[in-house]
């Protein structure tokens, strides 16, 4: 293998990831002197090049949106994870007996299920509480990677609340592949109050924004939450759902826990050595912080 590494993370627009903030902490901690992690804008157009361009100079690559979907195709193998989501967020980068070998994986699950544990040990002082009743709100890609970390976590009849049924096919199509089975129901956000208040945990994957109706509901409505809410947004941060949601007396994780978790996943995959947990959110706080500034 050559001493020197590449790995980055795909997407468009991609010049606000964190990612290489998180990566680059990692190298640094683990002593990778010749690792470097980059990003790289890329369409769904450019991606097949690129993919092709890759060598044993490789370590691997992230994947953000748009990209999820279009790079399955594009690889030589994919776990059975990232299949039955229907997802890959990672490339790895492996040699083969002509060239390269490329597989594709999913970390998001990982990053989902780790920050909700970090929740319920907020919640309930363990992080291994079995999660009974549990609200996905949106329909799209993460939704999916929701509904296998749910499923991790002992809950496989989760409630998905999305604000347009006809387009939750694909996730539906998800769902029969992992042997989950929610019960979809369009969001409405003035009873979505009641149905969030009687779960165990809530994942909110919709966008920036979007839930802010719900977030007004819930204020208006004085509904207590006895539960744990994890909102994928990290920017705004914090999202009016999450100051709705602790005000309410429900129990917050951010976006970025997630997002600090899977790029741990993705680091062991990438050097085959843990990732350093503590160093990357270390890096990740400070830059959260000077956004914030």
């Amino acid at each position: 293998m050559p001493a020197t590494r590449r790995a980055a993370v795909l997407g468009h627009p991609v010049a606000h990831s964190l990612s290489p903030t998180l990566h680059g902490a990692a190298y640094e901690a683990l002593g990778l002197d010749g690792w470097r992690y980059t990003a790289i804008d890329t369409t769904v157009e450019q991606l097949p090049d690129l993919v092709r361009g890759l060598d044993l100079s490789w370590a691997g690559l992230s994947v953000t949106m748009p990209l999820k979907h279009a790079v399955m195709e594009l690889v030589d193998h994919v776990d059975p994870l990232a299949r039955a989501v229907g997802a890959v967020n990672t490339v790895l980068v492996s040699p083969a007996q002509r060239g390269v070998s490329l597989t594709g994986t999913n970390t998001d699950v990982h990053g989902l299920v780790q920050a909700i544990r970090e929740g319920l040990a907020e919640r309930h002082g363990t992080p291994e509480v079995p999660v009974q009743r549990a609200v996905v709100l949106g329909g799209g890609a993460t939704a999916a990677s929701t509904l296998a970390a749910l499923g991790e976590l002992g809950c496989t009849a989760p409630r998905v609340l999305a604000r347009n049924l006809a387009r939750t096919a694909t996730l539906q199509e998800a769902a029969a592949r992992m042997g989950v089975t929610p019960r979809y129901e369009v969001l409405d956000a003035g009873t979505a109050p009641e149905v969030l208040a009687g779960a165990d945990v809530v994942v909110s994957t919709m966008p920036a924004y979007a839930a802010d109706p719900v977030a007004a509901s819930l204020r208006s409505q004085g509904v207590r939450a006895g539960g744990v809410l994890l909102d994928a947004v990290y920017d705004p941060r914090p999202t009016a759902l999450s100051q709705a949601w602790a005000a309410a007396g429900g129990t917050v994780v951010g976006g970025e826990r997630m997002l600090l978790h899977q790029a741990v996943e993705q680091v062991r995959l990438m050097t085959g050595r843990p990732g350093p947990v503590d160093a990357m959110d270390a890096a990740l706080q400070q830059a959260l912080g000077a956004e914030a500034a």
